[in-house]
Protein backbone atom coordinates (compact mmCIF):
# COMPACT_ATOMS: atom_id res chain seq x y z
CA UNK A 1 0.00 0.00 0.00
CA UNK A 2 1.35 3.29 -1.15
CA UNK A 3 1.96 5.94 1.75
CA UNK A 4 -0.38 9.17 0.93
CA UNK A 5 0.18 12.37 3.10
CA UNK A 6 -3.37 14.23 4.49
CA UNK A 7 -3.64 18.14 4.38
CA UNK A 8 -5.40 20.22 6.43
CA UNK A 9 -6.13 23.87 6.09
CA UNK A 10 -2.77 25.90 7.40
CA UNK A 11 -1.23 22.86 7.22
CA UNK A 12 1.78 21.51 5.11
CA UNK A 13 1.62 18.36 3.17
CA UNK A 14 2.81 16.12 6.20
CA UNK A 15 -0.04 17.64 8.52
CA UNK A 16 1.85 19.59 10.49
CA UNK A 17 1.10 23.44 11.45
CA UNK A 18 3.07 25.72 8.63
CA UNK A 19 6.35 26.66 10.20
CA UNK A 20 6.76 23.85 13.03
CA UNK A 21 9.31 21.71 13.49
CA UNK A 22 8.99 18.11 12.29
CA UNK A 23 8.79 15.83 15.37
CA UNK A 24 9.19 12.36 13.47
CA UNK A 25 12.74 12.64 14.76
CA UNK A 26 12.00 13.10 18.16
CA UNK A 27 9.78 10.63 18.56
CA UNK A 28 12.16 8.20 17.18
CA UNK A 29 14.55 9.44 19.58
CA UNK A 30 12.21 9.30 22.85
CA UNK A 31 11.02 5.27 21.71
CA UNK A 32 14.26 4.12 23.64
CA UNK A 33 13.91 4.22 27.60
CA UNK A 34 17.80 5.37 27.60
CA UNK A 35 17.81 7.80 25.63
CA UNK A 36 14.61 9.22 27.81
CA UNK A 37 16.86 8.77 30.86
CA UNK A 38 19.63 10.66 29.18
CA UNK A 39 17.05 13.76 28.50
CA UNK A 40 15.79 13.13 32.40
CA UNK A 41 19.40 13.47 33.24
CA UNK A 42 20.06 16.30 31.30
CA UNK A 43 16.55 18.28 32.69
CA UNK A 44 18.81 18.99 35.87
CA UNK A 45 21.44 20.73 33.99
CA UNK A 46 24.40 20.49 31.37
CA UNK A 47 26.43 17.60 32.23
CA UNK A 48 29.89 16.37 30.20
CA UNK A 49 29.54 12.98 28.13
CA UNK A 50 31.86 11.67 30.86
CA UNK A 51 29.53 11.75 33.74
CA UNK A 52 26.40 10.92 30.91
CA UNK A 53 28.18 7.48 30.10
CA UNK A 54 28.67 6.90 34.09
CA UNK A 55 25.47 7.60 35.05
CA UNK A 56 24.13 4.21 32.95
CA UNK A 57 25.17 0.44 32.94
CA UNK A 58 25.68 0.45 28.71
CA UNK A 59 29.44 1.27 27.39
CA UNK A 60 30.28 4.65 26.62
CA UNK A 61 29.89 3.82 22.83
CA UNK A 62 26.66 2.72 23.07
CA UNK A 63 26.02 6.37 25.21
CA UNK A 64 28.02 8.27 22.68
CA UNK A 65 25.63 6.59 19.54
CA UNK A 66 22.65 8.14 21.94
CA UNK A 67 23.74 11.12 22.18
CA UNK A 68 24.18 11.20 18.70
CA UNK A 69 20.75 10.13 17.67
CA UNK A 70 19.38 12.90 20.49
CA UNK A 71 21.30 15.54 18.87
CA UNK A 72 19.78 14.97 15.38
CA UNK A 73 16.15 15.19 16.87
CA UNK A 74 17.74 18.13 18.19
CA UNK A 75 16.90 17.58 21.81
CA UNK A 76 20.10 17.85 23.01
CA UNK A 77 22.93 20.23 22.16
CA UNK A 78 26.59 19.75 22.36
CA UNK A 79 29.32 22.38 23.08
CA UNK A 80 32.91 21.82 23.49
CA UNK A 81 34.84 23.02 26.57
CA UNK A 82 38.52 22.48 25.92
CA UNK A 83 38.35 18.09 26.23
CA UNK A 84 34.84 18.10 27.39
CA UNK A 85 31.99 17.77 25.31
CA UNK A 86 29.12 19.61 26.74
CA UNK A 87 25.50 18.59 26.85
CA UNK A 88 22.31 19.79 27.35
CA UNK A 89 18.71 20.08 26.57
CA UNK A 90 17.07 21.47 24.22
CA UNK A 91 12.85 21.94 24.33
CA UNK A 92 11.87 23.23 21.36
CA UNK A 93 11.05 20.02 19.70
CA UNK A 94 9.42 18.57 22.87
CA UNK A 95 7.02 21.20 22.14
CA UNK A 96 6.09 20.12 18.98
CA UNK A 97 5.34 17.25 20.31
CA UNK A 98 3.51 18.80 23.25
CA UNK A 99 1.67 21.04 20.83
CA UNK A 100 0.49 17.58 18.40
CA UNK A 101 -0.29 15.44 21.68
CA UNK A 102 -2.69 18.40 22.86
CA UNK A 103 -5.04 17.42 19.92
CA UNK A 104 -5.37 14.51 21.78
CA UNK A 105 -5.56 15.91 24.99
CA UNK A 106 -8.51 17.98 23.62
CA UNK A 107 -10.01 14.78 22.22
CA UNK A 108 -9.59 12.75 25.56
CA UNK A 109 -11.06 16.27 27.98
CA UNK A 110 -14.42 16.40 25.48
CA UNK A 111 -14.78 12.86 25.15
CA UNK A 112 -14.66 12.27 29.39
CA UNK A 113 -16.85 15.06 29.87
CA UNK A 114 -19.37 13.94 27.52
CA UNK A 115 -19.48 10.55 29.12
CA UNK A 116 -19.67 12.44 32.89
CA UNK A 117 -22.98 13.96 31.47
CA UNK A 118 -24.21 10.91 30.09
CA UNK A 119 -23.49 9.17 33.34
CA UNK A 120 -25.16 11.72 35.66
CA UNK A 121 -28.04 12.05 33.33
CA UNK A 122 -28.80 8.22 32.96
CA UNK A 123 -28.20 8.12 37.43
CA UNK A 124 -31.11 11.01 37.54
CA UNK A 125 -33.38 9.27 35.47
CA UNK A 126 -32.59 6.32 37.29
CA UNK A 127 -33.02 8.18 40.60
CA UNK A 128 -36.39 9.86 39.65
CA UNK A 129 -37.66 7.02 38.29
CA UNK A 130 -37.51 5.24 41.45
CA UNK A 131 -38.67 7.57 43.51
CA UNK A 132 -41.70 7.45 41.17
CA UNK A 133 -42.00 3.94 41.69
CA UNK A 134 -41.89 4.02 45.52
CA UNK A 135 -44.50 6.95 45.52
CA UNK A 136 -46.64 4.65 43.66
CA UNK A 137 -45.88 1.29 46.01
CA UNK A 138 -46.51 3.71 48.95
CA UNK A 139 -49.67 5.13 47.71
CA UNK A 140 -51.02 1.12 46.98
CA UNK A 141 -50.15 0.90 50.45
CA UNK A 142 -52.88 3.25 51.96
Amino acid sequence: MRHRSVTYPGHTSTGRPAGSPLPDAAFGALADPTRRAVLDLLRAGTRPAGDIARAFTVSRPAISKHLRILRRAHLVEERREGRHRMYHLNPEPLKAIDSWLNQYRQFWTASLANLKAFVEEEHEKETRASQSTKKFTDSKKD
